[in-house]
C-alpha cells in the first residue's frame, strides 16, 4: 500500500488500463482465424511438430512459446489465452512511463496515460496474438535505447541487445525496425564508443544468423491467406487513426477511402490530428526526436514498398514496433507546449474523446465482437440438429479449426479449404501453380458456371453418399465468400476489377455459389441460419433420386 500511495498517479493509470482491458474480455464468439492459429501452434507438443507448425506460419516462435508456457500451467480456456495478452498490455504501461520519464515526470505520465487508453493496445490486449507482447518488447527496446545512449554501461547495452533480439524472435519483419534502431544508436554513440557499437552490430548480426534458417523457411512458406488485400494511400492515414484515435479501421483490411465514415470524423481525426501536431512540435523542438521519428518513418517506408510490390499487406499492426516511438514523440510534444491553456485543453480533449468512445460506442475496442469466431460454427451445427453420419461440408477452413469447440467424430466431414481448393476446381493444377497463376487459370471458370469437374467431385464425395433422410450441412464464411453469381461474372469480365479483387474472395465466392446451385437442384433446403460472419445451409435428401 505504501508503494501505491507513493506512486498513486501511475498506479491509477495502470488500474484504468487494466479495467479497460478487462471490459468484455470474454468474447462469446470464440477464437477467430488468427487467434486459433496461435492456439493450435502453442498446443502442439514440442516432440510432435511444434517447430514445423511455427515454420508453416508467418511469425517467429517466441509468442507461441510464451502462450505454451501459460497453457501448460493454467489450461487452454479462451479466457486464459486472452489474459496472457492483458498481462503484456498492463506491463507496457509502466514501461511507457519510464520512457517518458527519461524527459520528465509529466511526459512519463502522459506516455503511460496514452498507452493506458489506447484503443489499439486495448484491442490487442484482448487478442490471442503476438502484438501485445511485441509492443512490450518494442517499448523496452526504446527504453534501453535511451538509457544506452545516456549511460552506455554494460547493463544498458546488454538489455538493449536482449530486447531487440526478442523483437527479432517474435516478429518476422521486426528486423526492419531493429536495423534502423541500430543505426540510430550508432549515430549517437559511434564517436565515443566505436568498439561497443561494433560489438552490438556483431552480436545482432550473430542473432540474425542464428534465426535466419527459421526466418527463411517462414518467408519461403507461401500461403493464399497472406495475399488477401492491396495497398492504398488511405492505409497510411489509417495508421495514425488506428494508433491515436479510438476508431480502429485497418485491423485486417480497410477501405480505400480515408473518409469512409463521415459520422465518425470527430472520433477518428481530432485525436489523430492532436497527436500529429504534438509529434511535429517534438521534432521541431529537439534534434534527437527527429532522429527517433526517422526510425519510424524509414521502417514504415520499407513496409509500404513491400506492400506496393505485393510482398505483404499494409496493416497497422505490422508496424507496431514504431508505436512506442510515436507515443513518446506525441507526449513529448504535448508536455512541451508553452501555453498551459492550450496544452491542457488538447490533452483533455484527446482523453475525453478516447474514453467517451471506448465507454459509449458499441464498436469500441473492448466491445468489438469476433464475427469470424469459430465457436459460432459449433453453435450453428448444434442448432441444426445434425444427426449421426450426416455430412458437414466446410468451405475455407479445415475441420481442425473448429475441434476446440465441436466434436466431429460422429459425422462425415468434407472440407474445401485454402490448402486443397485447387483439387476441387479443376484437374491438373497444383497449389504452387495456382498461387502464382491462379487469376489467369480461373478467369474462365468464374464467368462460366458449367464445371463438370467440380460437379463430379460433389457427386463422388457428397451426393453418392447420401441416403434418404440424411443431410449435408454447409458452413460458409461470408467475409470471404460475399460475391454473388452475377457480380462474379461481371468482375471476371472487367480486367481492372478482376485484378484488384483478391483471388481467395473470387475462389470461395465461386465455390459457395456453385455448391448452392448444385445442392438446390437435387436436395431440399431444410434450414438456413446466419450468425456473425457465418452461414449454415442445411440440405436434406427427401427421396431416392440420385444426382442427375
Amino acid at each position: 500500500m505504501t508503494i501505491v500511495k507513493k506512486h498513486w498517479a501511475i498506479s491509477g493509470i495502470i488500474l484504468l488500463g487494466l479495467i479497460l482491458r478487462l471490459i468484455c474480455i470474454n468474447k462469446p464468439d470464440g477464437l477467430w482465424n488468427d487467434e486459433y492459429v496461435s492456439y493450435m501452434i502453442a498446443a502442439t507438443p514440442f516432440a510432435n511438430g511444434f517447430f514445423d507448425a511455427v515454420k508453416s506460419q508467418c511469425h517467429m516462435p517466441f509468442y507461441y512459446l510464451y502462450l505454451k508456457f501459460f497453457m501448460t500451467i493454467f489450461g487452454q480456456s479462451d479466457m486464459l489465452l486472452r489474459l496472457t495478452s492483458v498481462l503484456a498490455g498492463i506491463l507496457s504501461i509502466p514501461v511507457m512511463y519510464l520512457i517518458g520519464k527519461e524527459k520528465d515526470k509529466t511526459t512519463g505520465y502522459l506516455c503511460a496515460g496514452a498507452a493506458s487508453i489506447s484503443s489499439f493496445l486495448i484491442y490487442y490486449s484482448q487478442e490471442v496474438r503476438l502484438y501485445s507482447v511485441l509492443f512490450l518488447f518494442s517499448a523496452l527496446a526504446l527504453l534501453y535505447t535511451f538509457r544506452a545512449i545516456e549511460f552506455p554501461v554494460k547493463k544498458n547495452i546488454i538489455l538493449y541487445c536482449i530486447f531487440n533480439f526478442l523483437i527479432l524472435f517474435t516478429h518476422t519483419i521486426g528486423f526492419v525496425f531493429v536495423f534502423f534502431n541500430l543505426i540510430f544508436l550508432s549515430v549517437n554513440l559511434y564517436g565515443q564508443f566505436k568498439d561497443t557499437i561494433k560489438k552490438i552490430w556483431i552480436t545482432t548480426g550473430a542473432c540474425a544468423i542464428v534465426l535466419s534458417p527459421l526466418a527463411v523457411k517462414i518467408f519461403m512458406t507461401q500461403s493464399f491467406s497472406q495475399w488477401w488485400g492491396h495497398f492504398s494511400a488511405a492505409k497510411i492515414g489509417f495508421l495514425f487513426t488506428d494508433y491515436f484515435s479510438p476508431v480502429l479501421t485497418n485491423l485486417t483490411n480497410s477501405p480505400d477511402n480515408l473518409f469512409y465514415m463521415p459520422k465518425m470524423a470527430v472520433y477518428m481525426f481530432v485525436p489523430a490530428l492532436i497527436a500529429i501536431f504534438c509529434i511535429i512540435k517534438s521534432i521541431i523542438k529537439n534534434k534527437f526526436n527527429l532522429q527517433l521519428f526517422l526510425i519510424a518513418l524509414f521502417t514504415t517506408t520499407v513496409l509500404i514498398i513491400a506492400s506496393v510490390s505485393g510482398k505483404l499487406v499494409f496493416i497497422t499492426k505490422y508496424s507496431i514496433e514504431i508505436y512506442p516511438i510515436l507515443i513518446y514523440l506525441a507526449c513529448f510534444g504535448a508536455s512541451s507546449i508553452d501555453k498551459k491553456a492550450l496544452k491542457y485543453s488538447l490533452i483533455t480533449l484527446y482523453c475525453a474523446i478516447s474514453l467517451w468512445y471506448i465507454i459509449q460506442a458499441p464498436y469500441s475496442a473492448p466491445k468489438m465482437r469476433r464475427p469470424e469466431g469459430h465457436k459460432i460454427v459449433a453453435e450453428l451445427l448444434k442448432n441444426s440438429e445434425i444427426k449421426k453420419n450426416d455430412i458437414i461440408l466446410i468451405q475455407y477452413y479445415a475441420k481442425e479449426r473448429f475441434s476446440k469447440y465441436f466434436d466431429f467424430s460422429n459425422y462425415r466431414v468434407v472440407s474445401i479449404n485454402k490448402g486443397n481448393f485447387p483439387s476441387y476446381l479443376s484437374a491438373g493444377h497444383n497449389y504452387k501453380e495456382i498461387l502464382s497463376e491462379g487469376k489467369n487459370i480461373y478467369k474462365k471458370t468464374f464467368s462460366n458456371y458449367d464445371n463438370p469437374y467440380f460437379e463430379k467431385k460433389l457427386k463422388q464425395e457428397i451426393f453418392d453418399k447420401l441416403e434418404p433422410g440424411q443431410s449435408v450441412d454447409i458452413i460458409i464464411l461470408n467475409s470471404v465468400a460475399f460475391i454473388n453469381p452475377e457480380a462474379l461474372v461481371q468482375i471476371s469480365q472487367d480486367e481492372k476489377q478482376y485484378q484488384n479483387q483478391p483471388l481467395l474472395f473470387l475462389v470461395f465466392s465461386y465455390l459457395k455459389n456453385k455448391t448452392f446451385f448444385e445442392m438446390a437442384k437435387n436436395l431440399a433446403i431444410t434450414r438456413v441460419e446466419k450468425k456473425g460472419s457465418w452461414t449454415l445451409i442445411k440440405f436434406t435428401k427427401l427421396n431416392n433420386r440420385g444426382h442427375d
